[in-house]
């Protein structure tokens, strides 16, 4: 099995210690850190995930796998930037209020920075005058990332959606939503600008986003 395969395999059964191992591993063997994130960790905790929702992994190995996760993208960022850039934007992110979870946007999290954002972390459990006190208080900021993994909060994120675009006058910013019980239907009826379904595509799309709003300035 390949250095990536022990990789996933190690994620998906929540073995924080050879996660850790492999993915120095990897770096050391020369490995692209972008790599190594797209072939090992997100397929590996996909399909962690998968296997909770078919009742296939309880609780406590899906909270494993996510401390892997964590701990690995620790690992990897320092790889994934060089501090010497300039930030290409500045990206506010949430989970919304009612959802303690923060596994998915921790992963966007380190994805935006990777790709030069500055990030705005506001954590778990974020209200709807949170986001907006945020984005008052960083008018650099052009993207604002809410996530939702709980079905039970995802009508909290609409309303967070509503009250950005009401007080957004010059049309400046660009929402993203995503999270476990999101889908790009619901996105298309909040009236976000974008849904992704993983970190990865999350940050392309964002600098897209600020990729056009610097041609159109």
């Amino acid at each position: 099995m390949s250095v990536l395969g022990e990789l996933r395999y190690s994620i998906e059964n929540g073995r924080i210690k050879d996660t850790d191992d492999l993915i120095r591993q990897a770096l050391e063997e020369g490995i692209d850190p972008q790599e190594i994130l797209e072939k090992g960790m997100i397929p590996a905790m996909r399909s962690a995930g998968n296997d909770f929702k078919n009742g296939e992994a309880d609780i406590p190995r899906i909270l494993s796998a996510a401390r892997g996760m964590q701990r690995g993208l620790k690992i990897l960022e320092p790889h994934m930037r060089d501090e010497g850039l300039p930030y290409i934007g500045t990206a506010i992110l949430g989970t919304v209020e009612g959802d303690l979870h923060d596994v998915g946007k921790n992963m966007v999290a380190i994805m935006f920075r990777c790709a030069g954002f500055r990030v705005i972390d506001l954590g778990v459990d974020i209200s709807e005058k949170q986001f907006q006190k945020a984005v008052r208080e960083n008018p650099d900021a052009s993207i604002v990332c809410i996530s939702s993994l709980l079905t039970t909060s995802a009508p909290e994120m609409r309303s967070v959606v509503k009250a950005l675009r009401k007080a957004d006058k010059e049309k400046r910013l660009k929402i993203m939503v995503g999270g476990g019980c999101i889908t790009q239907e619901f996105a298309d009826e909040i009236g976000a600008d974008a849904y992704t379904e993983n970190a990865v595509d999350a940050a392309e799309a964002a600098k897209k986003f600020v990729s056009c709003g610097q041609h159109h300035e």
